[in-house]
Formats: C-alpha cells, structure tokens, sequence
C-alpha cells in the first residue's frame, strides 16, 4: 500500500509548538507514512536526518509574539493571516497531503478548508471552550496598577469581551474566504478542526459535553536533542537536586534573581536558559547550559522550577516530580491550574516574585509528602496515555471522514 503522505505545521513562536509536533511526527513510522514538516527557519538542528522532509514557513518572531501576549493585545492582524493563508496554501498545493496535523498554525483552519484537506488541530485542553476555567489575571498592565484582590475580579469581568476582539481578525479572515463565521469566543477559534486533540489528560483539565472529534491525546513530552554539559555526570549527590528551566516563553530576566535567591539554600540547581543569555553570576549551587535533556533532567530533580507552561510541567509530572510554576502569560496560568488542582505543584506569580517567597516555597515543596505523592499519583495517569495510538486514531477518523467525502 502507497504511504499516507502526513504534512505537520508548526506556528514558531515559541519551541513549544515545534517540540510538540516533532515529538508526535517522530510516532509514526516512516514505512507506513511519508512525513513533511513546515515552520520557521532557526529550528534545522532539531530535525533528524531522513526521517522526513522540512519546509520554511513564515511565522511572526517570538519577540512579537510575546510582546502582544504582554500587552494583552491580539497577536495576528489580518493582513498577518491573509500571508499565512497564502504561503500555507502553496505548500498544501504542492503536497497535496492525506492529512495536516498544526500547532498553533490558526491559519490551517482557512487554508486546509479551502482546499478539502483533513485538519488536526492540537490545543491544550485549558483552551478548549468545553473545558471550564477559573481565570487568573495574567502579568499586564492591569495587574500593575491594580493589587491582584481588584485585578483578577476586574480581569473576569472583561475576559469575554477579550477574547471576543482577540477573534475578531480570524473572524474577518474567514468571511474574506466565505467561511462560516464562527462564536466571538477565541477558544472556538482555537478548537476550529476536523479532529481535535488536547495533549493534556483529562484528569487535570475535566471536560463537558465533549464532542465526538475532541479527544484527549495524553502528555506530549520533547527534550530538544541537545548534547549533555559537561558537568552532567559529575553533580554531586549529596544535597536535593533541583531543575529550574524557564523555558523560550519564560520570564529571562527573573534567571537572575532566582539564582541568588536559592544560592544559599541546602541543594544543587540544575539550569537550562533556553537559548537564553547566560547569567552574569551564576552561584557555587549552580550548573548551568543552554540547553538540557528536559524529560532526563526532570527525572534526577527532586523539585522541576518552570514558567508553569505544559512542556516542563509534564515532563516533572510523568517523572513523578511536583512543580513550582513561576507564571506570566494566560496560557501558564490556565495550565497550572490543572497542576494546582490534582495537588501537584504551587504557583507563584512572575510580576510578584520576591526571594524570600521563592526560599520558602522551595523548602516547603521539597519536604512536603502530599505534593510528591500526587506528583507520582500523575505519573501513574500519564502511563495510562498510549499518544501514539491516539494519533493514529484521529489518521484514522479524518481519514475515513475524506474518503466518505469522495
């Protein structure tokens, strides 16, 4: 039988939503699939060597991309999409694939349409409109000016006219395409495909009235392919063993005054900037790179400190090890809040942290029997998660959907 030729997508803001991808193309054998993968240049080093074709793609920068997620502003315009639709229509004409997996490629829900091709969107659960949330105020202005007790109620009150302006740009890209218009709600925007899968457990992120083409996938854990320090062999065994990563959308400048601030604590930090700066002063406690081998990393720590966003927490919880999430933007916030409701991490807010809150809540978490035991209670869940069957699944599903199409 001819291989199904399965074309991935991935929006580079953020190495997120190229390692997702990545780590679920890297699922599918080669004999039984011919594999694209499509995004922005800066990523070559991470592709492995005939296993599947890459294509440049145009993506905005991270700069820009989390510049508008400070700022609280929609992040693409329409004349941004407009270009995103036209490139993404020449590849998908070229290649003609049986299916088109995107990570955060909104544009895919225009550009696959219009010319009849299977989409399968990956969202986080927290995202989807059939998953409920308690909203935090995430680190902009209003949260700034206001103390947190005023902000959050106020962020609540205007969190749906928010999302209905953040949708106005897809909204007015589909109406220039006779598309359907759809809910003012950036969440249905989000979940617009013919397959959707969350790579989260239901367990953290409980769902309702799901429908038929969503379908939690399971943790979707990468580690970029990145050559150990070093000192990796040689940390020393005597003191706990903590790993602090703030990941390409963290908060770089916060690097600093963590260090310092566990500098004279008890235990060993293992570091990764993430292509970030190297800090000026890195303390006696302190091992640091660029870049780590994440899930290996997250294994040997006896505590994972991250920005609170789904790729380092799921690799601390499928390695059984609690998290300390020190987050900034909406999406870090919403994914703790699956973290802080199964018991197995704390929160700390980025536009808040003070040294002396973060000494306290590393020794607390380090001591603290009920948050390692839920920590190790999800990395139970998480094996229960067979990802690579649930991908084949939804082949499957959109498959069979485009051949009653015919």
């Amino acid at each position: 039988m001819a291989r199904k030729k399965i074309l991935f997508v991935a929006e580079a803001v953020t190495l997120a939503h190229v390692g997702r991808p990545l780590a679920l193309a890297r699922m599918l054998s080669p004999l039984a699939y011919e594999l694209h993968f499509a995004c922005a240049a800066g990523y070559s080093q991470f592709f492995p060597n005939g296993s599947m074709q890459y294509w440049p793609l145009h993506s905005i920068s991270s700069e820009q991309f989390l510049s508008a997620l400070a700022a609280g502003k929609p992040v693409y315009d329409v004349a941004t999409l407009q270009t995103y639709v036209a490139e993404d229509r020449r590849l998908l004409e070229r290649l003609r694939p049986d299916a088109v997996i995107g990570d955060f490629r909104l544009s895919l829900a225009v550009s696959a349409r219009l010319l009849a091709l299977p989409y399968i969107g990956l969202i986080n659960a927290y995202w989807s409109p059939y998953v409920a949330q308690q909203y935090t105020v995430p680190a902009i202005a209003l949260a700034r000016v206001l103390p947190i007790a005023l902000a959050n109620p106020l962020f609540r009150a205007v969190r749906p006219l928010a999302f209905a302006l953040h949708s106005v740009p897809l909204n007015q890209l589909r109406r220039r395409y006779r598309l359907p218009t759809l809910p003012y709600d950036l969440r249905s925007l989000y979940a617009d495909a013919d397959q959707v899968l969350y790579p989260d457990v239901a367990e953290m992120f409980a769902a309702t009235s799901l429908p038929a083409n969503h379908a939690f996938l399971g943790p979707v854990t990468w580690s970029p392919p990145t050559p150990e320090p070093q000192w990796w062999h040689g940390l020393p065994q005597d003191l706990p063993l903590v790993y602090v990563t703030l990941g390409s959308s963290g908060q770089g400048e916060l690097l600093p005054l963590i260090l310092q601030a566990l500098a004279s604590l008890p235990l060993r930090l293992m570091v990764a900037t993430a292509g970030q700066a190297m800090p000026e002063a890195v303390p006696d406690n302190a091992f640091v790179a660029h870049y780590l081998p994440g899930e290996r990393a997250a294994q040997r720590a006896q505590l994972v400190i991250c920005n609170g966003g789904s790729p380092s927490t799921q690799q601390a919880l499928a390695a059984g090890v609690p998290v300390l999430g020190i987050a900034g933007n909406l999406d870090q916030y919403l994914n703790m809040q699956g973290v802080l409701a199964v018991g197995a991490g704390r929160c700390l807010r980025s536009d808040r942290l003070q040294a002396f809150t973060l000494r306290e809540s590393v020794m607390q978490m380090l001591v603290h029997p009920g948050i390692r035991a839920a920590a190790a209670q999800m990395a139970r869940v998480f094996q229960h998660y067979d990802v690579a069957q649930g991908l084949l699944a939804a082949l499957d599903r959109v498959g069979a959907r485009a051949a009653g199409g015919r």
